[in-house]
């Protein structure tokens, strides 16, 4: 027979009415008895029925992640780590891909699913400045990325600037003094390849070393293929360069094949950093040096505050939140 409430109560000598408060997390229950139940429940195995639960409230119990692509790694981890965390606060995540497209974006805003959930995670790409009116929702929305919009809605993001300038000074600290940016391009609106090109920038100006245009490559998608790419029109072009920071893993996977494949020793040749430490970069060769963008904790920050939103237990205005970073130093930078 399954255990019940009335078990767990019975076990810890409290009434069911607490046993229900701690399962809650409500915050006013003592901690000697918070811990006495929660001794009672992991004892007897009881399981909270979520489902009837998330009835009483009025809701799902389920909450949705919109994001551009699975295909991308380091959105395919992030949506791991989103359900990890939605997981150990009894949620199920419904995935949508938009394909960083606009109105496929605006869809999944609108759309009939969001019915289906209690808020959104949303890392949109195709929106912009001038899009706020399409985050105008009835339900939680939280977003993922860059604070593009203004005022009005929740962000959980990464330290984007802080975090570039840091690897850029990495490189510069190895006594490299021509550093390409990979993926980067001059002007446009807020983006993760301006605000990482910024931090660029500001570690060359940290350094009084110039700034060279020529050293800004364009890769095209952020991908393998487009770090191969770049890297082979740079070596083309004859320029002289000697690291290359690229703004995401993919491009510096990419960079790396095509550096192997001309000859150029790394890190002796040329180091090499990207950014977003995927899990393979723990395992190319060389391993590849990289910014940690706190993915992990940008999941459960942004799934704790979704579901206080959703709760309503936090009804102040609009957040930033930013994630912490951490330079991880592998053999593409090394010596």
């Amino acid at each position: 027979m399954a255990v019940t409430l009335h078990d767990v109560a019975r076990a810890a000598d409290v009434s069911i009415k607490t046993v229900s408060n701690v399962i809650n997390d409500y915050p006013h229950v003592r901690p000697a008895t918070r811990e006495r139940v929660q001794a009672a429940i992991t004892a007897l195995g009881y399981r909270p029925n979520l489902a009837a639960r998330s009835l009483r409230r009025g809701r799902t119990g389920v909450i949705g992640l919109a994001l551009p692509e699975l295909s991308v790694p380091y959105f395919a981890e992030l949506a791991d780590s989103v359900m990890r965390a939605a997981d150990g606060r009894g949620l199920t995540v419904l995935i949508e891909q938009t394909g960083g497209d606009a109105e496929r974006e605006r869809s999944v805003l609108t759309g009939a699913r969001r019915r289906l959930t209690d808020g959104l995670l949303f890392s949109p790409l195709g929106l912009g400045e001038g899009d706020e009116e399409a985050l105008a929702v009835d339900s939680p929305l939280v977003l993922l990325g860059e604070r593009i919009f203004t005022g009005r809605v929740d962000h959980v993001t990464m330290q984007n600037v802080a975090a570039a300038r840091a690897a850029t000074a990495h490189l510069i600290a190895a006594g490299r003094r021509r550093i390409v940016a990979l993926g980067a391009h001059e002007g446009g609106g807020v983006s993760s390849a301006t605000l990482r090109l910024e931090g660029y920038r500001a570690a060359l100006a940290d350094a009084d070393l110039p700034f060279d245009g020529r050293l800004i490559s364009g890769a095209g998608p952020w991908r393998r293929s487009g770090g191969a790419e770049a890297m082979r029109r740079l070596l083309e072009s004859g320029l002289d360069f000697d690291a290359v920071f690229a703004l995401n893993d993919t491009l510096a996977l990419g960079a790396l094949r095509a550096l192997q494949d001309a000859g150029v020793r790394v890190p002796r040749d040329v180091a090499v950093i990207g950014f977003d430490d995927i899990d393979e970069a723990r395992y190319s060769s060389p391993s590849l040096t990289s910014i940690d963008s706190g993915r992990d904790e940008i999941a459960r920050t942004a799934v704790d505050l979704l579901e206080a939103r959703i709760d309503g237990t936090r009804s102040g205005p609009p957040e930033l939140l930013e994630a912490a970073f951490a330079l991880i130093a592998r053999e593409s930078t090394a010596g």
